[in-house]
């Protein structure tokens, strides 16, 4: 049947029900498809999914505006929506992106393929609700109805592709003791008054086999870490983004709604109830972290104040305790109303890259990163996003990412450096992050947690 309560360009129907997980794998070797998955526990952020496929256009390193003015024409399509999305722009921005849009220095390098930027426009749909258990097939265009039909069939009709689990030789680019004296270089710059926070990361790789699926690496990744976040952006030659992130960046809805949900303070999940609980409660405890998560509070604040009403930002959350398969968080909140004469891109442009993944002042945070990091993180840190045609956004900060380029696969992880951070404590805080990703996809290299 149809749903009435739409326009004629577009037709909205309702399918039986699928998982998700089983309807990517019907789609999953399509060029240029995007899977956006919510996992984790029951929410707002676990509630809805989306699979897009067969892009009517494909924007590679162009500027934002250019996703503007692709999504222009599709404004009007519903009348309304029983899901925030049902058609827009899906993609991602990697983190060199902030050097098109702040004076600052972009390091070299990138994995070879991907693209620093890649949004597809997308007409069809399919849209999932998990708490009510619902799924539609949107289709925004008359002309595209067949294509739509040809969505359903392959998902009633294709058999599920079996996925193998890659088993990946991983290196450390980054050795624990480079990571520390990169981590002692931000302290001498907190010492000497140039920044107050500054995230560095630390890199891992991996050549990539001969007959590496890249929707395999997505599926090892999900399998063993549920998060709302959970994303798969297939791209040109074989490449991929594949992430499992916890982090909201940015959401604005229709309404002009704005919230953020930055993460600043990590834990390991315990072996037992009672380590588990304690950990929660150093955390929860730690002055560190909780001056960690504040500094980027303030930061967001400043940045999605650049586009929303005057006296709307406000602080709902702070440092608040949120629990994943492997890890606690603090995790704060952060909301305003975005101005009328401003657009979701908008506030994309303002806040990019998120302040949790650069520090504090940003801009100079950026130059020390490009600085000791030295080579670009290219997806990493960046930020993943949808933009439906009625101007609604969201996004997530691309950690718990893994970037499979056409000829290496890589990984990275890292913290925030404050005054009182301890170099080994940060370099024991990453391993922690990125265990889960290796570990699903191989192991950890062995000299990992060596005096190098």
């Amino acid at each position: 049947m149809y749903v009435a309560g739409v326009r004629t360009r577009g037709t909205l129907r309702a399918l039986d029900w699928i998982e998700p997980a089983a309807a990517f794998a019907c789609f999953a070797d399509d060029p240029y498809v995007a899977f956006l998955e919510s996992r984790g526990a029951p929410g707002d952020r676990s509630r809805y999914s989306y699979l897009c496929t067969d892009p009517v256009q494909i924007l590679r390193d162009a500027p934002l505006q250019a996703v503007a003015d692709a999504l222009a024409p599709w404004q009007g399509v519903w009348d309304s929506m029983p899901v925030p999305f049902l058609g827009g722009a899906v993609g991602f921005c990697g983190y060199e992106i902030g050097a098109s849009l702040e004076p600052v220095p972009r390091a070299p390098g990138g994995l070879d393929g991907l693209a620093d930027m890649q949004f597809g426009v997308y007409d069809i749909v399919l849209a999932w609700d998990m708490r009510e258990r619902l799924l539609w097939l949107a289709c925004a265009s008359p002309t595209r109805q067949a294509r739509a039909e040809a969505v359903r069939s392959r998902l009633q009709a294709a058999p599920a592709a079996r996925p193998r689990t890659p088993r990946l030789q991983w290196v450390t680019d980054v050795s624990r003791t480079l990571h520390m004296r990169r981590v002692e270089r931000v302290l001498d710059y907190i010492c000497a008054g140039d920044i107050y926070q500054a995230n560095i990361a630390a890199r891992f790789s991996a050549a990539r086999p001969a007959g590496l699926r890249e929707a395999d690496i997505f599926l090892a990744l999900r399998a063993g870490n549920p998060a709302p976040f959970t994303a798969f952006i297939g791209g040109a030659s074989e490449c991929a983004v594949a992430s499992v992130s916890p982090e909201r960046f940015v959401r604005v809805c229709a309404d002009g709604t704005i919230e953020a949900r930055p993460i600043k303070g990590t834990r390991p999940r315990g072996a037992s109830p009672a380590e588990d609980t304690a950990a929660a409660a150093d955390l929860l405890a730690s002055v560190k972290d909780h001056a960690e998560n504040l500094m980027i509070v303030d930061l967001l604040r400043n940045d999605i104040s650049r586009v929303a009403a005057i006296g709307s930002v406000h602080v709902p959350a702070l440092a608040a305790l949120e629990s994943f398969a492997s890890v606690h968080h603090l995790v704060s909140v952060i909301a305003g109303r975005l101005r009328p004469d401003r657009t979701a891109l908008d506030l994309l442009r303002a806040a990019f890259p998120g302040g949790s993944i650069t520090g504090a002042p940003k801009l100079r945070a950026m130059e020390i990163i490009a600085e000791l990091e030295g080579v670009a993180r290219g997806p990493y840190c960046g930020a993943a996003a949808w933009i439906g045609f009625d101007g609604a956004m969201d996004s997530s900060i691309l950690i718990r990412t893994v970037s499979v380029g056409r000829t290496r696969v890589v990984a990275q992880a890292g913290g925030g450096i404050v005054a009182d951070s301890n170099p080994a404590a940060e370099w024991d805080e990453a391993l922690v992050k990125i265990r889960p990703l290796l570990a699903a996809l191989g192991a950890l290299p062995q000299a990992v947690g060596g005096h190098d």
